[in-house]
């Protein structure tokens, strides 16, 4: 669930290249513009370099264009289809701090309450403290919370094989995943540096539900999903199927790109909560970050307080905002929206500032695949 990282951030070192035999190639059926063919040549490319499938949707000028390539079933061999509905990882937070901003509108929060407002106790232990926390710092990742998913007993029991095949319907409840944050110190004191901690947005979902008396997949649906009318999104709970039209995910349920492959398409989301639960399409995500930048879902102040970025440790042209990450691709383009992995899912979503030209894609695989080859295609012709 980490910015511009597959996997949930737990398992980056899976993210490896690797092979895999002869997936077909086809396209969708769609209009191609002629500026996307850079993109359909870097989704082969990444077919080619051994992710299973692709299915990737883009939104500009010209209309929408669709484009699928590779399997969507390893087995029999199914291609992946354009309207396939997939986890989307943390990508969620985008969702979980739009929710937020929304209610710093209508004056039921401000960002620099103190999560111990409304999570009194909770952030306590080796260290950590809410009372010296704002809400904000956990949407930007200034908090120095410790990530639940950086812990080493829950990476055996959920990330790797002999763990994830024996755990991976149980269900967690928000709580229990902060808990383990809170056996571990901090990471740095509040607003001294920045780490990417899947464990403030399980907070910021705590927060909406202590503000609203909902819970935050109840609030995303009534404030984003039914409003935008996004058919293929959804946050799950602890659903453990995919909804159809579906494909298969794959992993490698180890620390290394070589080895079996996994069907890991079945697991109880809950492990991720607000942090990287939610499903959707290509579609709707490429609309939701369209309405986003454009200021259907934020008054201005709010979404000015949302692209207000901090810089991202090791990635020189990316920058963090509130749940958005602004990033500067090789011909100098901004882009803004956000990445998310979870088992045997990568995807991506982003969209220029003024909300005209959007692209969303997904790899149904967890250890290979580079997004930042197909997003550069999409926007920069290469």
């Amino acid at each position: 669930m980490q910015a511009r990282k597959a996997l949930l951030g737990a398992t980056a070192a899976l993210a490896l290249s690797v092979t895999l035999a002869g997936p077909a190639l086809a396209a969708a059926p769609a209009t191609e513009a002629a500026d996307h063919s850079a993109t359909r040549q870097a989704v082969e490319a990444e077919v080619r370099a051994g992710v299973p499938g692709v299915t990737a949707t883009a939104k500009d000028a010209h209309g929408t264009w669709s484009f699928t390539a590779g399997v969507g079933n390893l087995r029999t061999r199914a291609p992946r289809s354009a309207d396939d509905r997939y986890r989307v990882g943390s990508i969620t937070k985008t969702f979980v701090a739009t929710v937020l901003l929304q209610l710093e509108a209508e004056g039921r929060l401000s960002l620099d309450d103190k999560v111990d407002k409304w999570l009194p106790g909770v952030v306590r232990g080796h260290g950590h403290d809410g009372r010296r926390i704002t809400i904000r710092r956990l949407l930007n990742h200034t908090s120095g919370i410790f990530s639940y998913t950086a812990d080493e007993d829950f990476q055996r029991t959920y990330f790797l094989k002999d763990g994830f095949l024996q755990h991976r319907y149980d269900a967690l409840t928000p709580r229990q995943l902060v808990a383990i944050a809170m056996r571990h110190k901090p990471d740095f004191a509040p607003g001294t540096s920045w780490n990417y901690s899947n464990t403030n947005y399980v907070l910021a979902g705590m927060v909406i539900k202590s503000v609203t008396g909902h819970s935050y997949a109840e609030e995303i649906t009534h404030r984003i999903i039914e409003p935008l009318k996004l058919t293929g999104t959804s946050a799950p709970g602890t659903r453990v199927t995919l909804p159809g039209p579906s494909s298969r995910a794959y992993g490698k349920l180890a620390r290394t790109a070589t080895g079996p492959t996994y069907d890991v398409t079945r697991l109880n989301p809950s492990i991720a909560s607000s942090s990287g639960d939610m499903i959707s399409d290509s579609t709707d995500l490429t609309r939701f970050y369209r309405a986003l930048l454009r200021g259907r879902l934020l008054p201005p102040e709010q979404l000015k307080e949302m692209k207000t970025t901090v810089k991202i440790e090791g990635r020189p042209g990316d920058r963090y905002g509130l749940g958005l990450v602004d990033t500067t691709l090789s011909c100098g383009v901004h882009v803004w929206g956000h990445d998310g992995g979870i088992h045997g899912s990568s995807s991506m979503a982003t969209t220029t500032a003024d909300g005209r030209h959007a692209l969303a894609f997904n790899f149904n695989a967890d250890w290979t695949g580079d997004s930042d080859a197909v997003v550069d295609a999409e926007y920069c012709g290469k």
